[in-house]
């Protein structure tokens, strides 16, 4: 039988689960009576865990949220991959965030058992990160938490947004999703005026208080969080490229990830694909790869690729067998 301190710990492991315990259940994992299982969750709850339980056949204990946030049990795993998590977002893309994780980094790691600060020190030491470029867009952790709440709350948002050319305009929108790509944050949004979906870049917006009235959500449409990977995709792209493939568009769709261009029809076997690359040998490469034909006619540096390209694989092929 475990000690009472230990039986508590491990007490408190089980229901920081996702589920409902029976006391029976309980008991039978920590081999004791459901009788000491009841005194343990009392002593948990002077504690200060809002341990709740339900009577009856289907009742049973949980571990609810209280007011206050009483000491956390984490397993090894769970300790590490925190540990990564504060600081991965000590610098990262939120700003107000970077002290405040920092300040919660170095209270877990002043607790850690010296077998896991070994692992988490490991990782600092040799995990060796991409250099941030500070010219690079950030939000602010208080804007994210507006536009959070927001889309939870079904409320409208007005909002001035800056567009990539730099000019200013006031928008109103219901706010549906916050999706991250890279070091972007993008709203995904019902635009009143436009009557469209439209993606705003966060980075680029100012919320208007207060916010908005309640609105009816709508069925958000797929396609709305496939455009924000079309357009930061495309944001990186050095070279675009217009190619008509022939094949029918949902063919060339089932073939290739959204994020690799948008594809409109033309006609029943043929399509046009929306494409581009940081450099032209991937984007020569990437078309190479659709496995269908496909006309190239601009830019001019792709053309004069994909012909120097073809006469290269002509000259490292033997010619066909000759018929006799």
């Amino acid at each position: 039988m475990l000690e009472t301190s230990a039986r508590l710990l491990r007490l408190l492991s089980l229901l920081q689960t996702p589920r409902e315990w029976t006391g029976a259940e309980l008991a039978r994992r920590l081999s004791v009576s459901t009788r000491t299982v009841r005194n343990d969750v009392e002593r948990l709850r002077n504690l200060g865990y809002p341990v709740h339980g339900a009577r009856g056949a289907v009742g049973g204990y949980r571990l609810g949220a209280g007011a206050a946030l009483p000491p956390l049990l984490l397993d090894d795993e769970e300790a590490v991959a925190v540990a990564i998590g504060l600081r991965t977002a000590a610098g990262g893309t939120i700003t107000g965030v970077e002290e405040t994780s920092l300040r919660a980094l170095a209270k877990l790691e002043q607790v850690l058992p010296g077998r896991l600060r070994r692992r988490v020190d490991a990782l600092k030491r040799y995990a060796e990160a991409v250099p941030r470029d500070d010219q690079g867009p950030r939000v602010d952790a208080d804007i994210l938490n507006v536009l959070a709440a927001a889309c939870r709350d079904h409320e409208r948002l007005r909002f001035n947004y800056q567009s990539h050319d730099g000019s200013e305009s006031q928008r109103e929108a219901e706010p549906y999703r916050l999706v991250n790509w890279g070091r972007r944050w993008y709203l995904v949004s019902f635009d009143i005026e436009r009557a469209d979906w439209r993606t705003f870049r966060v980075d680029r917006l100012r919320p208007r208080t207060p916010t908005g009235p309640r609105f009816t959500p709508r069925d958000l449409p797929e396609e709305a969080i496939d455009q924000v990977r079309r357009a930061a995709s495309s944001a990186g792209w050095r070279y675009r490229a217009q190619i008509v493939v022939h094949t029918p568009a949902e063919q060339l769709a089932e073939r290739i990830n959204t994020a690799i261009g948008s594809i409109a029809p033309i006609d029943d076997n043929h399509c046009l694909l929306d494409t581009g690359a940081d450099n032209i040998e991937t984007l020569a490469v990437h078309l190479g790869l659709l496995g269908v034909d496909f006309t190239v006619t601009q830019p001019a540096e792709l053309v004069e690729l994909l012909r120097t390209l073809a006469d290269r694989y002509h000259r490292a092929t033997p010619p066909p067998p000759q018929d006799t």
